[in-house]
C-alpha cells in the first residue's frame, strides 16, 4: 500500500485525473494482479466526525497486488513520477466485512473501474505504546472490529495490518484501515455514525463504548483519518 501527496494546490478533480486515468492506468498496463485507489476527489470533500490534524493532504491510497513486493519497483517508479511524497507499506490485508456482508449494503454490483457509490474513511494509526504486537492486534482485530460492527453503518471493512515499511522515512503506522459507507450523513451525522437512530440515551451510550476502545489501542494524537473515493480498478 501507497500513501501518496501530490503537488501542493492539487484540486480533487485533478487528484482523480491523475491517479485514475493516468497513473491507474499505468500501473494496470504494467501488470498489477489487484488494483484499488482511494481518492480524495471530488465526491470526498466531507469532514469525517473525527477531522484529520492539519498535516499536509493525502491526496491517495492505493492498493496494490503482486506475486511478491520483490517487484514492485517498476510500479513504484510510476508512482514516484507523479507523487510530490510517497511512503510505501508491506501488509497484511483482513477482509472483516464485503459489500453485501451486512443489512447496510447490497452485494457489489458496479464494475472494476467505477467509483465505488458510497464514501469512503480511510484511517491510519501506530501501534500503542503500551501494548506488545499480540495484545494489540488482537484488541483490534477480537475486540474493536465486532464492538464497532455492531454500532456503526460499515458497508464494507477493511483492515490492513502493516508488516514492515518499504520506502524511506514513511511514517510508522501500523494499520492502514478502509472504511465505507451508505452515505456522506452517516459518516457526518453522529445520529445515523452510531446507529442512535435519535435516541440521546443510547447515543450517548455507543460514543462512550467507541471512545473506550479506540482509546484503549490507539495512540489519538497520532490517529489521521481521511475522506475519499474507492475505486476499484482490477478485483484480485
Amino acid at each position: 500500500m501507497y500513501l501518496v501527496q501530490l503537488a501542493p494546490g492539487t484540486t480533487p478533480e485533478a487528484a482523480r485525473t491523475a491517479m485514475i486515468d493516468d497513473v491507474g492506468t499505468k500501473l494496470l498496463d504494467a501488470g498489477a494482479l489487484g488494483l484499488t485507489i482511494d481518492v480524495a476527489d471530488e465526491a470526498a470533500q466531507f469532514t469525517p466526525l473525527a477531522p484529520p490534524p492539519a498535516d499536509d493532504p493525502l491526496h491517495a491510497v492505493v492498493s496494490l497486488w503482486l506475486d511478491a513486493y520483490d517487484y514492485r519497483e517498476p510500479f513504484e517508479a510510476i508512482l514516484r513520477d507523479r507523487a510530490a511524497k510517497l511512503a510505501g507499506y508491506q501488509v497484511v490485508e483482513s477482509m472483516y466485512r464485503e459489500y453485501g456482508g451486512n443489512q447496510w449494503s447490497g452485494p457489489r454490483e458496479w464494475p472494476d473501474g467505477q467509483r465505488s457509490p458510497g464514501p469512503l474513511v480511510v484511517t491510519m494509526f501506530p501501534q500503542h505504546p503500551d501494548m506488545d504486537f499480540d495484545t494489540w492486534i488482537r484488541y483490534w482485530h477480537d475486540k474493536q472490529s465486532p464492538m464497532s460492527e455492531a454500532i456503526q453503518p460499515r458497508t464494507r471493512y477493511v483492515r490492513n495490518a502493516v508488516f514492515r515499511a518499504i520506502t524511506a522515512d514513511a511514517p510508522p503506522f501500523r494499520a492502514i484501515v478502509e472504511e465505507a459507507w451508505p452515505s456522506i450523513d452517516a459518516v457526518t451525522d453522529p445520529m445515523q455514525f452510531f446507529c442512535a437512530d435519535g435516541d440521546s440515551d443510547t447515543l450517548t451510550k455507543n460514543i462512550t463504548t467507541m471512545m473506550e476502545h479506540v482509546g484503549t489501542f490507539i495512540p489519538m494524537d497520532q490517529m489521521r483519518n481521511y475522506p475519499m473515493s474507492e475505486w476499484i480498478l482490477k478485483t484480485l
